[in-house]
């Protein structure tokens, strides 16, 4: 039996999945792992005859909760099949159980699992990783088309772009809470979409990556911030062995909580190895008796937000400096200029700047 990795791929109307996933067909299957694909079902289901956008709300519940069935369904069996495989094995659906529940109501989300069997947590994480894919419509709008999908409801006009960047949000927010969601965004070269997408499975199947330096700065917020995701974070290292690094997060949202436990290890030709994996509380806890005794936790809030296609990190320190507000990008490629938004001042470029890490920002001072 071979090693299984679930991904889903996701993201706002026209975000560019079609030619993702042939992409990573290509890609994966020519480094020797099989490669299953699961359809968006939601496509198969209006191709059918189904309308999601009935104002028949029984036919709509029907749709829906047979819309998730059949995703689970889809999932568990292909999951059935990759078991049989002796090459490493990787299932992407196009889309994930999720996703469904950006469309409706959180009290009928919540009937519809409730009579799958199931629930949010759950079904988050029956997957490995969830690669988000900006919406064309949301910084890229000239690339925004309904060509590749006959049934999109999102049309192209200013209300269809303002819809599916709505709904790109929508999207991001009911995957929030994944340990591994990962947001990519929308490039001038297509091909560097396609790339990020890549390096993301990469990682998550223990490939070693070049190390990127993603930009950060000091920051002053003078606006509010639009469609946000907010949450708190509490990072603590752990005793770990020279040229390696182990990281423990707890981050929240609305009284959940996700724990992660990360390894980062240098290897030669400046690539590293990183492997994450979520632990339960109880794990969470007897972990902390190995902290690094010479680092101190790291508290923080979070602002997560997209920009013009660009996808953002906005991080306020509390402990152990105080009101430090670090922005970090997420995948603006090399050579390509930052979106600063408008509710944002720039106080100073940080990229690189080792003494902002997190591991060094963590040291205890004497």
């Amino acid at each position: 039996m071979s090693e299984i990795k679930k991904i889903v791929l996701t993201g706002g109307p026209c975000a560019g999945k079609t030619t993702a996933m042939v992409r990573i067909i290509e890609h994966f299957t020519s480094l020797g792992f099989k490669v299953f694909t699961i359809p968006e079902i939601p496509t198969i289901f209006s191709q059918a005859g189904m309308n999601y956008l009935t104002d028949n709300k029984g036919l709509f519940y029907e749709g829906e909760k047979a819309t998730l069935e059949l995703q689970l369904g889809f999932e568990d069996r292909f999951m059935r099949m990759a078991a049989e495989c002796h090459e490493p094995t990787i299932v992407v659906c196009d889309r994930g159980a999720m996703d469904i529940s950006a469309y409706m109501q959180p009290e009928m989300w919540e009937e519809i699992t409730a009579a799958v069997g199931t629930n949010t947590q759950e079904l988050r994480q029956r997957y490995d990783a969830v690669l988000h894919l900006v919406s064309a419509a949301d910084g890229a709008e000239q690339f925004y088309t309904t060509a590749t999908n006959a049934v999109r409801y999102e049309q192209m006009n200013e209300e269809g772009l303002r819809i599916a960047r709505e709904l790109d949000k929508k999207v991001i927010k009911a995957w929030t809470g994944h340990p591994h969601l990962r947001v990519i965004n929308n490039h001038e070269d297509f091909n560097k979409k396609l790339n990020r997408v890549i390096l993301e499975i990469s990682h998550v199947l223990g490939l070693p990556q070049p190390i990127i330096e993603e930009r950060k700065y000091i920051v002053e917020l003078i606006g509010e911030i639009p469609d946000c995701t907010e949450s708190d974070i509490v990072q603590t290292y752990l005793v770990a062995e020279p040229g390696c690094e182990i990281r423990l997060r707890r981050r929240g949202w609305q009284g959940t909580f996700v724990n992660v436990h990360t390894t980062k290890k240098r290897t030669e030709n400046n690539k590293v190895l990183e492997t994450e994996r979520q632990v339960s509380n109880s794990l969470y806890e007897s972990l902390l008796q190995q902290a690094d005794p010479y680092r101190q936790s790291i508290r923080k809030h979070r602002k997560s937000f997209i920009w013009k296609g660009q996808y953002f990190e906005l991080d306020t320190y509390y402990e152990p400096v105080d009101h430090l507000m670090i922005l970090e990008t997420k995948g603006v490629a090399d050579q390509e200029s930052v979106k600063f938004p408008p509710f944002i001042r720039v106080v100073e470029d940080i990229t690189g700047n080792k003494r902002y890490y997190n591991y060094n920002l963590a040291l205890r001072r004497s």
